[in-house]
């Protein structure tokens, strides 16, 4: 997502609810627990890029209670670190974990993105890639983990069929934790990449809690960014629906909307506040699974002279005007 950002023998259904029915499991002992499901949400924030801001700044500032922390990657081989080369304990992301727990909130840790090695490619086996995630999950005892998953590891076949079943076997080890996949979108819905994602994980009984699109980058469209992303997501929730044998309510609370604030890579998309409001009561009509944005570093006006980028979002606009109408998402 840097790259984007200027850059997831009961029924399938039955499963679901009852895995989504756990999902609300409290935090381990001595750990704050926020008032929203983990993930519901958490803007993301990429504290190697962009000039991060120091996240217990942006909770006092804005009322949000989580983020999703990007990225986590391979090390060139299936072992994850920050970035690919970070440790993932006794470091400053672990600091910044601390610290967003220490004020009352949580995290989601986001393993993949568009650059970068990613652990479904150099993972050569789905218990291989499981037992990676695994270790990201025991490093800071997560509820909830994100699959971002771009690039070269989306377009292979033997990757995202290792993700799935990689997820399935992490949720099984781990009763009670939040899974969420996020990949790109065309505009009237997932591509072939990702509705064949969706259907592996249907037929490998992955009950997913949210089915992510990130509805930006298109090539091309027509209208608002808020109409084109609800459109796009009644897509995502069509195939979600029809791999799972879902009602369309119960579709809608497994997908989930990852956009972006501001200019984006794109010179015909430009997403503004308004747009992210038509977003939001979308989300609210539907009681979507996951409402996030990428990212918390370009939530803020460019200084004069420069345009948007991975700290600020060219276009005008308060301080945190994005993470505040996602904080203020609950369901």
């Amino acid at each position: 997502m840097p790259a984007r950002a200027l850059a997831r023998p009961l029924t399938a259904l039955a499963a679901a609810a009852a895995l989504t029915a756990g999902a609300l499991a409290l935090a381990p002992a001595g750990q704050a627990a926020t008032a929203d499901p983990v993930g519901l949400n958490a803007p993301y924030e990429y504290l190697g890029w962009g000039s991060p801001q120091k996240p217990a700044d942006v909770m006092a500032a804005t009322g949000v209670k989580q983020f999703t922390l990007a990225f986590v990657l391979s090390d060139g081989g299936c072992n994850p670190k920050w970035d690919g080369s970070r440790a993932l304990t006794g470091g400053s992301d672990q600091s910044a974990i601390n610290a967003i727990r220490s004020a009352g909130g949580d995290v989601v840790v986001s393993i993949g993105g568009w650059s970068g090695n990613k652990l479904g490619e150099k993972c050569t086996s789905a218990s291989a890639l499981a037992a990676a995630y695994q270790k990201v999950v025991d490093a800071y005892h997560l509820k909830a983990i994100d699959i971002d998953i771009e690039a070269s590891e989306v377009a292979s076949a033997a990757a995202r069929q290792r993700v799935v079943s990689a997820l399935r076997t992490v949720r099984a080890n781990n009763p009670g934790i939040r899974e969420y996949v996020t990949f790109g979108t065309t505009t009237s819905g997932p591509d072939a990449d990702g509705l064949d994602l969706i259907k592996k994980g249907a037929a490998a009984g992955l009950a997913l809690d949210g089915w992510t699109i990130m509805p930006f980058d298109f090539g091309s469209h027509s209208g608002s960014m808020g109409s084109v992303t609800t459109k796009a997501a009644d897509g995502l929730q069509k195939a979600v629906a029809s791999a799972y044998g879902y009602d369309s309510a119960t579709a809608y609370r497994h997908i989930g909307i990852s956009s972006m604030n501001g200019k984006t890579d794109e010179s015909d998309e430009t997403v503004s506040t308004g747009d992210f409001t038509t977003i939001a009561n979308y989300a609210k009509a539907h009681h979507l699974a996951r409402f996030t944005f990428w990212a918390v570093n370009r939530d803020r006006s460019c200084p004069s002279g420069t345009s948007a980028g991975d700290s600020c979002s060219g276009i005008s606009q308060s301080p945190y005007a994005f993470t505040k109408i996602v904080a203020g998402y609950h369901g």
